[in-house]
C-alpha cells in the first residue's frame, strides 16, 4: 500500500510547518501549500489522497475553493477553521467537504479524523480525475482521455476497446490503491452514467478478470509477469506505478 500523500493548505507559515511536520512524523507524506494555485499545481503533478484545507486563506476562501475542487474531482477534503458555529460547518458540508474540524484542535484528533476519511476514500474508488482530465502519463505511456488514444513508451499507438479504456481510467484514477472486483465494477458502472450489471457476483468477477487480462496483453511488456497492473493477493488488482494527470485548458 502506498503511503498516503496529504496536502496541508494554510496561509500561516508557522501553522503550515507545524502540521506538515506532525503528519510526516505520523507516517504520512505531507506537502505544504498556501493558495488555490499551489493546490492545483500539486494535484496536476502527482497523487494527492487528502487535502487539509484552512477556510480562511488571506484573500481566498477555503469553502469556495472546496466547492470548485469538488465540481472537478473527488479528492477527499477536510476543512479546518476557527469558524465553528453550526451554520459555518453546514456551509462546508454543503459544498462537499468530507469533514470539518474546528480550531484549536488536538493534533491526535485531527490525525484520527484524517485516517477515517482516508479509509472511506480507499474503499470507494470513484474517479478522482474526472471530466476535465485530458491527459494521463504513467510508466512512459501516454493516455489522451479526450481522444481515447494510448501511446506506448516507444511512441506507437495501442488500440483499446471502449471498455478497456474505461478500465484503464479507473486504475489511472486510483494508482497504488488495491481495488476489489466489486469496486472496479462499481467504478465502471459510474463511467456509464448509472448503467448497472447488478454488482460483481461470480460471473461479473470473471468478466473483470478477463477484461484485466485483455488490458494487460496490450500495455504490459510481459502480461504473465505484469509490472503495472498487478494482482493484489486477497483483494483484486492494483495499478502499481505513479500517474500524472493534466487537466483540459
Amino acid at each position: 500500500m502506498a503511503i498516503p500523500r496529504l496536502l496541508v493548505v494554510d496561509d500561516d507559515a508557522e501553522t503550515r510547518s507545524m502540521l506538515t511536520q506532525f503528519l510526516q512524523q505520523s507516517g504520512f507524506i505531507a506537502l505544504p501549500a498556501e493558495s488555490e494555485a499551489e493546490i492545483r499545481a500539486h494535484l496536476q503533478s502527482g497523487r494527492i489522497d487528502l487535502i487539509l484545507l484552512d477556510v480562511m486563506l488571506g484573500q481566498e476562501n477555503g469553502v469556495e475553493i472546496c466547492a470548485q475542487l469538488r465540481a472537478e474531482q473527488d479528492v477527499p477534503i477536510i476543512l479546518v477553521s476557527a469558524l465553528s458555529q453550526d451554520h459555518q460547518r453546514m456551509a462546508g458540508y454543503e459544498v462537499g467537504a468530507d469533514d470539518y474540524i474546528a480550531k484549536p484542535f488536538n493534533p491526535q484528533l485531527l490525525l484520527a479524523r484524517a485516517k477515517a476519511v482516508l479509509q472511506r476514500a480507499r474503499r470507494s474508488p470513484s474517479l478522482v480525475y474526472r471530466r476535465k482530465t485530458a491527459l494521463f502519463r504513467f510508466g512512459g505511456w501516454r493516455f489522451d482521455a479526450k481522444r481515447g488514444e494510448v501511446l506506448s513508451p516507444e511512441g506507437y499507438q495501442v488500440a483499446l476497446s471502449q471498455r478497456e479504456r474505461e478500465l484503464l481510467k479507473v486504475f489511472l484514477a486510483n494508482p497504488h490503491i488495491p481495488l476489489t472486483r466489486d469496486e472496479i465494477q462499481a467504478a465502471l458502472d459510474v463511467t456509464r452514467e448509472g448503467e448497472s450489471t447488478g454488482g460483481a457476483g461470480a460471473s461479473a468477477g470473471r468478466a473483470i478478470d478477463m477484461l484485466v487480462g485483455r488490458l494487460r496483453s496490450k500495455i504490459e511488456a510481459d502480461p504473465k509477469e505484469p509490472q503495472m497492473l498487478r494482482t493484489a493477493r486477497g483483494t483484486g488488482y492494483v495499478f502499481a506505478v505513479d500517474v500524472q494527470a493534466e487537466e483540459a485548458g
